[in-house]
């Protein structure tokens, strides 16, 4: 038996390599909208079309924390680490939600061996169970070097050997309604009351309230909590335009006229800097990893955050009672606003983590200070 030591991010290491037989493969295709199409094999139990749009991710651990993050909604995930599921996949205790949200994965290798005493499955028995496309052998860095310069496109993993005649997916319900949670829901019976829009929101974000002495009331994405009994509001990351949460957008809008303490963790900073009467625009290909690098405009400290987003807030566009508190030190983009003289404020990064770096769960507290 071989030995090896794998970092995994949920837990303690296990040393035993545990051999997972390789599901039957065929050949496959990734294709996308501008024409280009990346070889690689499939499981064979994948037929027909899946169709998403392609975004890739820099993260070298937390696979099983990205997939089920719902801000994945829709989006054929590429990691352009080369070798992914080499601890498995953990128990669903340690998900973001309860199922995968990625219409899709990519990879350039897929581990079988994988090692972990917490794992119960490899990713590809994971994806199989979850009913979600795999495609592996892709030559991930082209692909990545492809969207970094074309920008973010719509593409389809397909057993066929030609691309399909459209890469738009025909879905009834929107993706605001298919990710959000459908009634209140209420932790706690004590402390300071806390609404908790849940536009997608990740599981570890409820985690980090709940270490507080709070009652969180959680409300669908168009719930009207505007007249509710509170102390803060809390606006949660989630997946697609911005723009499109209108229904949000309005109902912020007349909370804020309570000038009581509002913070949002990414959709959440857009759907704030909406509703205060900025406005938004698409990245070329997002941010999404666990290393980019931000700085705190006052205090000139840096921070790795982990992110996730493919829309940021147009600066020029903030009301001159706004300012910008953070900003990407890769591309200068808005990472963070605050309002001069009421508690608003909100950031495009992940404070929560998982996966990713803690640096900046400082802003939980700062927000529970303001209640």
């Amino acid at each position: 038996m071989v030995n090896w030591l794998f970092y995994s991010p949920f837990g303690p290491l296990c040393m035993t390599r545990i051999q997972s037989a390789l599901p039957p493969m065929r050949r496959s295709h990734l294709f996308l909208e501008n024409g280009l199409a990346f070889a690689g094999v499939s499981p064979q139990w994948q037929e027909g079309v899946f169709r998403g749009e392609v975004v890739f991710s820099t993260g070298m651990t937390g696979y099983e924390a990205s997939l089920t993050d719902p801000s994945y909604a829709d989006q054929i995930l590429a990691f352009t680490y080369p070798l992914i599921g080499n601890y498995g996949v953990p128990p669903e205790e340690y998900w973001e939600s309860e199922k995968i949200y990625a219409a899709g994965v990519v990879v350039c290798n897929t581990c079988n061996n994988w090692s972990h005493g917490k794992s119960i499955h490899s990713l590809a028995q994971w994806l199989e169970k979850q009913s979600v496309p795999l495609i592996s052998g892709v030559d991930t860095r082209e692909l990545t070097k492809t969207l970094r310069e074309k920008g973010t496109m719509l593409g389809a993993i397909s057993s066929h050997d030609t691309a399909p005649s459209s890469f738009e997916e025909n879905t009834a319900i929107p993706v605001s309604e298919r990710v959000s949670t459908n009634k209140k829901i209420i932790y706690g019976s004590h402390g300071k009351k806390i609404i908790v829009v849940d536009c997608g929101m990740k599981t570890n974000i409820l985690r980090k309230l709940q270490k507080f002495p709070v009652q969180i009331l959680r409300v669908p994405f168009n719930y009207d909590y505007s007249q509710e009994d509170y102390d803060g509001i809390f606006l949660s990351n989630g997946p697609g335009n911005p723009e499109n949460y209108v229904e949000t957008i309005s109902i912020l809008a007349k909370a804020m006229q309570r000038k009581k303490p509002i913070f949002g963790i990414c959709l959440g900073a857009q759907l704030l800097a909406l509703a205060a009467g900025a406005k938004t625009y698409k990245l070329a290909y997002g941010h999404r990893g666990h290393n980019q690098p931000c700085m705190e405009i006052e205090t000139k400290k840096c921070f790795i955050t982990s992110q996730n987003h493919g829309y940021a807030v147009l600066e020029n566009s903030l009301p001159k009672d706004w300012r910008v508190s953070f900003r990407n030190l890769n591309n200068h983009t808005v990472e963070g606003i605050s309002h001069n003289s009421l508690p608003f404020s909100a950031i495009q990064f992940h404070p929560e983590a998982v996966p990713g770096p803690t640096d900046t769960e400082w802003l939980f507290e700062q927000f529970y200070s303001l209640l």
